[in-house]
């Protein structure tokens, strides 16, 4: 199947930049140009915010009833182009096909969830002091937002946001990842397609510095929603609070996994095995470091490496491909300074560490033991497919271990004891933590994260809670 060149959205409309810049898009499975994707400049960011501003005071003033049903539209095209678009993000993320088109699939659910949603979004009266007094609690939206998005879940991190944010009426200008444009842009074309008005949607690419230094400042947005790296959500949560502009920050994880002595060990495998070679570990709630019981240790990272040693590494495109290549040969880079900093650190290299031929970006699943605190890979987020294991004797050392971090996105935990996953609920700090169980994000509950993970949710309720301002009403008769 073909990969389409893709364009800037804005207004309604498809168009190239203009000053006709573009750049070049890599299938990553063999490092050969697909495609290219429109560079957007000052003059395409203005015409995107006078469209979303227009947009905006369209949107708000349709019912939420009506924004459901185009919303609930725009699922039902996702669900029919899952196919097509499930190909194309495969070409230009390499995930596996199977991956690829669940991502697009899922996201028509969560369309789906907000479209509801947003027709649950209630203000409420408060009896007043004084019977001649009314008193009411009304929300609003917010008005245009900017979303910043990555490359690792092209559709799933645009769609978390998008889906909110119509919701509740505010308009969008996403700005995608230029690595992964088409996907991205195929969801946005089943919103057009599916009759949101011209402006209430806009799609940018180009100079990320550059278009988050513009928009968010600017005047029209007024709120940001930013997923990707701590120091980058960082700079741009600081930037936006200069102009008290509203923030939502999922950004970098560390997930720790705490294997009790107690555990079921083939759940505790089948379940982190899965989720941590899942888009060859370019997964911001990725299990990264495997904190085991000493007693049941050695069985655990027995069955761990031989389930790294049984996936099937490839194109994703390819029949029977469990796991692709990474996005981009900066991970490559990456995975290799991680593998000689374990090991001369004293980490044993079980399986992997190393990259798979000279063509494209394919990197062997990789499982470490007896990894040290200090090694690099027990402090940084890797974003590749290691799993790093150490041992403990006491469940809250391994806790402790678990929180040193200043990273606490996501966590997972496996004990067959009340006491201990209690004790693990309460403590284990992270947004989201999931016990006896492989990772189950939904559009229903709250995704996001604590502490230098950062703030706010991306699913829930308190999604769109971001997206609405709360004002106070008091009438009196007269």
């Amino acid at each position: 199947m073909s990969y389409p060149n893709t364009q800037l959205f804005i207004d309604g409309q498809w168009r190239d930049a203009a000053d006709g810049k573009s750049l070049g898009v890599f299938n990553p499975s063999n490092g050969q140009e697909i495609g290219r994707v429109a560079h957007a400049g000052k003059s395409d960011m203005d015409a995107a915010l006078a469209s979303a501003q227009k947009g905006f005071e369209v949107w708000r003033d349709i019912p939420a009833f009506e924004r459901a049903k185009t919303m609930r539209r725009a699922a039902a095209l996702m669900r029919e182009r899952a196919d097509v678009i499930g190909n194309m993000l495969t070409q230009e993320q390499g995930k596996p096909y199977v991956e690829a088109r669940g991502e697009a699939l899922v996201a028509a659910d969560i369309i789906e969830w907000f479209a509801d949603e947003g027709m649950r979004v209630y203000g409420r009266i408060v009896p007043s002091r004084n019977l001649a007094v009314r008193q009411l609690v009304v929300k609003d939206p917010v008005g245009v937002v900017a979303a910043f998005t990555p490359w690792n879940f092209p559709i799933n991190q645009v769609v978390r946001k998008l889906g909110a944010a119509l919701a509740a009426g505010c308009a969008v200008i996403v700005k995608a990842p230029e690595e992964t444009p088409a996907s991205p842009a195929a969801l946005i074309k089943a919103f057009a397609d599916a009759g949101v008005p011209a402006g209430v949607v806009n799609l940018l690419y180009g100079n990320p510095a550059e278009i988050s230094g513009y928009l968010i400042p600017h005047p029209i947005v007024r709120k940001v929603t930013f997923t990707g790296s701590t120091p980058v959500g960082k700079q741009l949560a600081g930037l936006a609070g200069q102009h008290m502009k509203r923030v939502t920050m999922e950004l970098g994880g560390h997930a720790p996994v705490i294997v009790c002595d107690d555990a079921d060990i083939a759940l505790a495998v089948k379940s982190t095995a899965g989720a941590k070679f899942r888009n060859a570990g370019q997964v911001c709630i990725s299990p990264t470091r495997f904190l085991v019981h000493e007693d049941v240790r050695a069985d655990f990272v027995a069955a761990l490496t031989k389930y790294a040693q049984g996936l099937k590494v490839g194109d994703g495109l390819a029949e029977g491909t469990q796991m692709g290549p990474l996005a981009n040969p900066r991970r490559l880079t990456a995975m290799a300074e991680f593998m000689s900093d374990a090991v001369e650190n004293g980490a044993e290299l079980l399986t992997g560490g190393e990259r798979i031929g000279t063509s494209g970006n394919f990197y062997a699943p990789t499982v470490l033991n007896n990894v040290p605190t200090k090694a690099r890979i027990f402090n940084d987020e890797p974003f590749g497919p290691v799993a790093a294991v150490q041992g403990f004797t006491d469940l809250n050392a391994a806790i402790a271990e678990a929180n040193r971090l200043a990273f606490g996105l996501a966590g997972y935990a496996f004990t067959s004891s009340l006491k201990n996953a209690h004790l693990l609920s309460q403590r284990v700090e992270v947004g989201m933590l999931w016990i006896n169980q492989p990772a189950t994000p939904s559009a229903e509950l709250p995704f996001g994260g604590i502490k230098d993970s950062g703030y706010g949710s991306e699913g829930g309720p308190e999604a769109l809670e971001a997206c609405l301002n709360t004002r106070a009403i008091s009438i009196t008769n007269v």
